[in-house]
């Protein structure tokens, strides 16, 4: 078949064919102009997470023995008295008078009891009471008589370790409270020196207790 030379041919004659112009934008959904020009709200950031606090570090442990640097105080070593044992030891170092009178005291037990003595092998009742309080510093008369009046008088109810304990009407004997309803006394001629109830004699026969000045 021959090809013609005048173009026209190709072309039919009749109404244009129904060409339909392809928009922008069809077929997707509609979007109102309101939405479009809205500003696009900001994604909120990750919320931070604190950094995790770290763990104490773990105090170093020593590898080899540890050495004390404390100053230790050394101890007194207590030597019981010749004459009996005491609690306390009649040195000068005691806080009070009247735990030197009981330790001075005490220390004599189991001496004799030889009627005016002073010590300090052996004593009578005011020889003994003169000389344990001569060992706190206090001077005390001789005689049971003299001592009575050498203090202030307590009431056995409140007598205290040190005071003295004074026996009869006339005032005959004296000894050494200790504590406790105890007393230390020279019991007379022909005795040994000790610590015992200071009802040895019957509560009738006290007299008073008296606290040296």
């Amino acid at each position: 078949m021959a090809v013609s030379a005048d173009p026209a041919a190709y072309y039919t004659s009749g109404p244009p064919a129904d060409v339909t112009t392809a928009t922008y934008g069809a077929g997707l959904p509609s979007i109102p102009a309101s939405a479009l020009a809205a500003p696009v709200a900001a994604v909120p950031a990750e919320p931070t997470t604190a950094p995790a606090l770290a763990a104490p570090a773990a105090a170093a442990v020593p590898t080899g023995p540890v050495t004390s640097t404390a100053v230790e105080t050394p101890s007194t070593t207590f030597t019981p008295a010749v004459h009996g044992a005491s609690w306390l030891s009649p040195d000068v170092g005691h806080s009070t008078q009247a735990e030197r009178v009981v330790a001075f005291a005490r220390a004599q037990i189991g001496r004799p009891c030889v009627w005016g003595a002073v010590g300090p092998g052996s004593y009578d009742a005011p020889g003994l009471t003169q000389a344990a309080w001569k060992a706190a510093g206090v001077t005390l008369p001789r005689t049971t008589q003299a001592q009575w009046g050498a203090g202030v008088q307590v009431s056995l109810a409140d007598a205290q370790a040190g005071d003295l304990v004074f026996f009869h009407d006339d005032l005959g004997h004296v000894g050494i409270w200790s504590g406790d309803g105890m007393l230390i006394h020279a019991p007379g001629p022909g005795a040994l020196i000790r610590e015992e109830s200071v009802f040895f004699a019957g509560q009738s026969a006290i007299k008073g207790a008296v606290r040296p000045a």
